[in-house]
């Protein structure tokens, strides 16, 4: 699988693989890995990635990674989007939301975006696009995900903050898009 290192801001770090040969589920532990190998500066083969239990029915499970059997304190979020995969890691305690997205949409998705987006214009596709990512990467960092409406997330005028009324964690907001691949990061240390 090819992957690459994406440009994060100090403590986080973020890959991102294709390879419609590998299935998302190993897409995520391979990129997981190399993250925390080249993190912790040890071998691949010494780290290993698992998926916590699910807690209850429609749980979404996190991955977490460890290196000679003891559980190291990393927050781990992927996401897929056919072929591709994006993973970012960063210490516990720093809230990571991530979003991945082609750039050229079905309709399917399209006519969901514009449903939910609240922008001016939402038939220009570069701003629709720019918009839904990072809605969708501040929903993960929250952790409530599609419990919480897109029309509830607000974002700054200039779109580098995100956040949703009800907390008060604000988000600050990353695009790592490459390759035909939109990909907004959200990230906070906020407690």
């Amino acid at each position: 699988m090819e992957s690459v290192l994406l440009d994060t801001p100090s403590g986080i770090g973020a890959r991102l693989g294709w390879d419609p040969k590998v299935t998302e589920h190993d897409r995520k532990r391979i990129l997981a890995r190399q993250l925390v190998a080249a993190r912790m500066k040890v071998d691949e083969k010494a780290v290993r990635i698992e998926r916590e239990a699910p807690a209850q029915f429609g749980f979404h499970t996190q991955l977490f990674a460890e290196i000679d059997g003891k559980e190291l304190p990393l927050e781990i979020r992927t996401a897929s989007f056919r072929a591709a995969t994006v993973a970012a890691i960063a210490d516990d305690g720093v809230r990571l939301g991530i979003d991945l997205r082609d750039a050229h949409p079905d309709d399917a998705s399209l006519s969901e975006m514009k449903r939910h987006s609240k922008i001016f214009d939402v038939e220009n596709l570069d701003s629709l696009l720019s918009h839904w990512t990072k809605v969708q990467a501040v929903r993960e960092a929250d952790g409530r995900g599609v419990r919480m409406k897109p029309e509830y997330v607000r974002l700054d005028l200039a779109k580098h903050k995100g956040w949703i009324p009800d907390r008060p964690v604000h988000y600050s907001l990353l695009d790592l898009s490459r390759d035909g691949w939109i990909i907004t990061l959200a990230y906070s240390n906020e407690n």
